[in-house]
């Protein structure tokens, strides 16, 4: 606002003063556009100007968005700040529109095509920057002053989305419009999912539009006035459903005032939704309109996915009977400790049935794996499923679904031994086999999925990386030293706090 409004002073005291303000771009001409239709052609730019004009002013909208955070009376500051801001904002419009017609200003949207006279290359500065190095042509830091705080208030402008946009989405999760993961907080009580995906969302945007404002703006405009019309219509719903119920004539009379200005409000925004829809809906306003309609399937989408599971995960006395049987299932593949831990925590579930089962893909190999399992005398039987094509998910989806066609109110729990590796590249090496069957057995009702864990060196390696590296945190974070901290010795102190021993280690110790 200093350097806006100093700006704008001083330039109307140069231009009272005589001085010769001149923008870089003064020198030159517009080009003349076809002269046809000059009555529709001129009605057609002043409805775009004023559609222009009423997006310069949409930042209001940030101060109804954040009413929760002002103080009591909050209905009566907030309706100060938006006074404070519409009047501000206009001053500085009116302001800038003064010294663009002093130093002559041109601005064109394709510089190339429609500015006469601009040498080759020309690159147009914005109307602000070109105001500011007429105005201060003799005090070349206020021109840098103006450029850098302008750039500012952009950057504060683009964080207003993320601000607003988590509150939102949190509060559409809540109602079951969005995904479940945007109502929740991250440990900084910010909604952090919905600040990523808003942060991509916007990535995918820039890209798209190759970080064009002059594209880029048409989708903001008319979402902005869809969703004044919406708050307005909105309000005058409200304001009817306070008069069915209210008999007091001065509480009628304010609320009758109320709902005049919401309906005025609601005829201008109304008047300019559809005028940026008419003059911008080639420039991109029918992507915003698309991507709206596109939004609301998707979001009534949604809800219904979540009223489906409701209404299928209710409660019922048919579902809270017992399983009659437990088979335990642990599978085989060779014999080693994954394999000792499996059956062992098998064991330790108390099943009806305990059977291990491998699949026979290597005549071989099983029957080495058969020799074995005899001389260890486990006490378990051992079966072998026959696969003639040498494959494992099928053969041991049709042996579970044998075990469950028996008695339809049993149940089959599947002991998988998995590995537990310390780095991602390892995760190619192994598991692949387990996560296939895994996700074939998830679908299967009545069949409980086990995975029972075997930590290799390499997880114990990564695990204790992990704990250094939060041991390392935890002594330079912000009030290390209040806490009796020396953030000087993170690499030689021990943990301020107590860790768990790994799991690797545990299993050493037994």
């Amino acid at each position: 606002m200093i350097g806006i409004f100093g700006m704008v002073i001083w330039g109307v005291v140069r231009a009272l003063a005589g001085a010769n303000l001149r923008a870089e771009s003064a020198g030159f001409h517009l080009a003349a556009s076809d002269t046809s239709l000059v009555g529709v052609a001129f009605a057609f730019l002043i409805l775009r100007s004023f559609s222009s004009g009423c997006a310069a002013l949409t930042g209001v909208e940030a101060i109804s968005n954040g009413v929760p955070a002002f103080r009591k009376p909050k209905s009566k500051n907030a309706a100060t700040t938006l006074l404070l801001m519409g009047t501000i904002a206009v001053c500085m419009f009116i302001g800038i529109i003064i010294l663009a017609r002093l130093t002559h200003i041109n601005f064109a949207d394709d510089p190339a095509t429609q500015l006469i006279g601009a040498p080759a290359g020309y690159q147009q500065k914005t109307i602000v920057a070109q105001i500011a190095a007429a105005v201060f042509s003799n005090f070349t830091p206020a021109f840098y002053y103006v450029s850098f705080v302008t750039g500012i208030i952009l950057v504060l402008a683009a964080n207003t989305a993320f601000n607003g946009f988590p509150v939102l989405g949190s509060i559409l999760a809540q109602d079951r419009y969005l995904p479940r993961q945007l109502h929740t907080r991250g440990d900084r009580l910010a909604y952090s999912n919905g600040i990523l995906f808003l942060a991509i969302f916007a990535a995918v945007l820039m890209i798209a539009f190759d970080g064009d404002a002059t594209r880029l703006i048409q989708l903001y405009i008319v979402g902005v006035f869809v969703s004044f019309n919406c708050s307005q219509a909105g309000m005058i719903r409200h304001w009817n459903r306070l008069l069915r119920k209210e008999t007091d004539p001065a509480k009628r009379h304010k609320m009758r005032r109320s709902q005049t200005i919401n309906a005025i409000g609601l005829c201008c925004t109304a008047i300019v939704l559809v005028i940026v829809v008419i003059t911008k809906f080639l420039a991109g306003a029918w992507i915003a309109i698309a991507a709206m309609i596109a939004f609301f399937v998707i979001m009534q989408s949604i809800r219904r996915h979540y009223d489906h599971v409701a209404e299928e995960l209710a409660t019922s006395d048919e579902h809270g009977l017992l399983p009659a049987r437990n088979h335990a299932v642990v599978l085989v593949s060779k014999l080693h400790l994954p394999t000792m831990r499996a059956l062992a925590y098998a064991k330790a579930t108390r099943p009806d049935t305990l059977t291990a089962v491998t699949v026979n893909v290597d005549e071989a190999d099983t029957r080495t794996l058969l020799a074995q399992w005899e001389g260890k005398d486990y006490k378990v039987p051992l079966t072998v499923v026959e696969s003639p094509y040498r494959e494992i998910t099928r053969p041991v989806m049709d042996y579970v679904r044998r075990l469950r066609t028996d008695n339809p109110r049993d149940v089959v729990t599947v002991f998988i031994p998995e590995y537990v590796v310390g780095h991602w590249w390892e995760q190619l090496l192994h598991n692949q086999s387990a996560l296939r069957l895994k996700g074939r057995l998830l679908y299967q009702p009545g069949v409980m999925v086990t995975s029972v864990p075997w930590q290799l060196a390499s997880s114990a390696k990564s695990w204790d990386r992990a704990r250094r590296a939060r041991q390392r945190a935890l002594l330079t974070a912000p009030g290390a030293v209040r806490r009796g901290l020396d953030p000087t010795s993170a690499r030689s102190r021990p943990a301020p706090t107590a860790e768990p021993t790994p799991p690797a280690e545990t299993e050493k110790t037994q």
